[in-house]
């Protein structure tokens, strides 16, 4: 049997995501893999991959590599696949809210700030106009335990957005800096200390 693999497209810690041939995939190994999988939902896929079809849009890899993030991180912890997934389902759309506002603010006019948008999504001055210069909002409905990274996230993102990154790259590395002090929270103050001081 060949291998379903077509590309490498990205490498989070330990965990490499893969382009695959999903038609392949579905023929010859599983039935029922969709667009994108892990290990713990699809025990075939290697436990330190991600595999994505190359039948995906333009656009919506960074979406799947989230909602694979959430999903496998919840897993790992024990959560069943029904719950990880809803929740997982939860930050990818999120994400494409977040990115189509983006879109959508970038074409507006500096006035009319959109009302309570922080209460909803989140964000910094370098994607959203309206926040204040040097600020950094929170989603309101974080708990505790989230904080603190959802904060190292956004501070790494916007650090990398001031040098020039554009919003999907910086939150390409966003992303990866998270899951990695996510894997390893003693990693978390130093890494959340640095961020901190590079968005001085």
């Amino acid at each position: 049997m060949k291998k379903p693999y077509i590309k490498k497209v990205d490498q989070i810690g330990p965990l490499t995501v893969w382009i695959v041939d999903g038609q392949y995939v579905r023929k010859n190994i599983d039935e029922e893999f969709t667009n994108f999988g892990q290990h713990f939902r699809f025990r075939f896929i290697p436990l330190h991959e991600f595999w994505i079809d190359q039948e995906h849009g333009p656009g919506e890899l960074q979406f799947f590599i989230d909602h694979l993030l959430v999903e496998r991180r919840l897993m790992t912890g024990g959560m069943t696949y029904d719950k990880a997934l809803e929740k997982a389902d939860a930050v990818e759309k999120k994400e494409r809210r977040k990115t189509e506002l983006i879109r959508e603010i970038s074409r507006l006019p500096r006035v009319g700030v959109v009302e309570n948008i922080h209460k909803r999504l989140g964000g910094h001055d370098q994607v959203y106009h309206f926040v204040p210069k040097n600020e950094v909002w929170l989603d309101d409905d974080l708990g505790p335990g989230e904080l603190r990274f959802v904060l190292l996230h956004e501070l790494h993102e916007r650090h990398l957005m001031t040098l020039g990154w554009p919003y999907v790259k910086a939150h390409r590395s966003a992303s990866r800096i998270e899951y990695h002090c996510r894997a390893h929270p003693e990693d978390l103050e130093a890494d959340l200390g640095l961020e901190v001081e590079r968005n001085r």
